[in-house]
């Protein structure tokens, strides 16, 4: 009997993820809908042959993202399948689109996803957190590099360096803040168990529990978290690989925005569009939207337009761009993240 209501309750909880999925991709399409038919009127004024290669760019940075995180659970311990670890990206990044929590969603998302692969829970969560340490940094030297290229042909004014220095800025002192917290076990403890309470007191406004997360077992899982991250630390020559692969993701990134303006015969400067890129997905961060419909395309077009390109050129690459990246991300995403839930998310497929 315990079985069958095991069994009953698991199949509605799919039921509410799935719908609750579909219900978040249909405002996504709705909120695109201008912006689709806009790409299918232009889609005639485009050398085809150029804008697919937006697909191998696709790949090569799905390949990235799937490599560093094997190279992580390999010096954590764990062997993960990189044709595995492939698909699980894909379904990570359809879940952070499709459900805005500033990457939390995704997070959560993984935890369980791993499972499958006898990952733990806190090693999941420091290699995400790793993830996005690693891509910040290696996006720097980018970035400085988008800079200098935009001082090259004069396009170098106040407002931009404000926001690049603020950009910097932000990258620095979250990697030093992060890596101050997470270096005491004391201090980290202190850190998410208040953040674990806040996150408590925010679910209660809804359900009328005072706990929802349990602090004692969360403050488990932050000393596990402090744990692993001992042992990255302590195998820290071998983060180069991970490192470069982020590189190759960040690289990829801004590739796949410039091969749209190459397909409408535009050679611009690729220091504007390493800029415009990380405006809009500092941006897309907080976004209360699916994908940050409205933001990101918005603040890239503007980064574009500040740094000498004109609207007229900016605007329908940035959509075309945005409906092309979400197209060929988002449908394999939803295609394995239903196959993960027929089978149970922490069940091997």
């Amino acid at each position: 009997m315990n079985e069958e209501s095991h069994l009953i309750k698991r199949s509605k909880w799919r039921l509410v993820l799935t719908a609750a999925t579909l219900i978040a991709l249909a405002i996504l399409i709705y909120g695109l809908r201008k912006d689709i038919d806009g790409v299918i009127k232009n889609l005639g004024k485009v050398n085809t042959l150029a804008l697919l290669l937006i697909i191998p760019i696709e790949f090569l940075n799905y390949d990235a993202y799937a490599r560093m995180q094997v190279r992580l659970f390999k010096i954590l311990g764990n062997k993960v399948r990189y044709r595995d670890m492939f698909k699980v990206m894909l379904e990570l990044n359809f879940v952070n689109h499709i459900l805005p929590s500033g990457g939390i969603s995704g997070i959560s998302y993984f935890n369980v996803r791993m499972r499958a692969y006898g990952v733990s829970g806190p090693k999941s969560t420091l290699s995400q957190i790793m993830k996005l340490l690693l891509l910040y940094v290696s996006f720097q030297p980018i970035l400085i590099l988008g800079l200098l290229l935009l001082a090259a042909r004069g396009h170098v004014n106040n407002l931009i360096m404000v926001v690049a220095s603020s950009i910097i800025t932000l990258l620095v002192v979250g990697t030093f803040g992060f890596l101050y917290m997470i270096e005491d076990r004391s201090r980290i403890n202190t850190v998410l168990t208040a953040v674990t309470k806040f996150l408590n007191r925010v679910i209660g406004l809804v359900r009328r529990n005072p706990e929802t997360i349990s602090i004692p077992g969360a403050q488990k899982a932050f000393g596990e978290l402090h744990d692993n991250y001992k042992l990255l630390k302590e195998s820290w020559r071998q983060l180069k690989a991970p490192f470069m692969y982020m590189m190759i993701a960040n690289a990829t990134e801004v590739a796949a925005v410039y091969v749209v303006y190459i397909a409408f015969g535009q050679l611009v400067n690729v220091g504007a569009v390493i800029l415009a890129y990380a405006v809009a997905n500092f941006a897309g961060l907080i976004s209360v939207l699916p994908a940050g419909i409205g933001v990101y395309e918005g603040l890239m077009t503007g980064v574009l337009v500040a740094t000498g390109i004109p609207a007229e050129v900016s605007i329908p690459v940035t959509i075309m761009y945005r409906v092309l990246n979400m197209s060929t991300q988002l449908t394999p995403g939803y295609y394995f993240y239903q196959k993960a839930l027929r089978n149970g998310l922490s069940q091997v497929e």
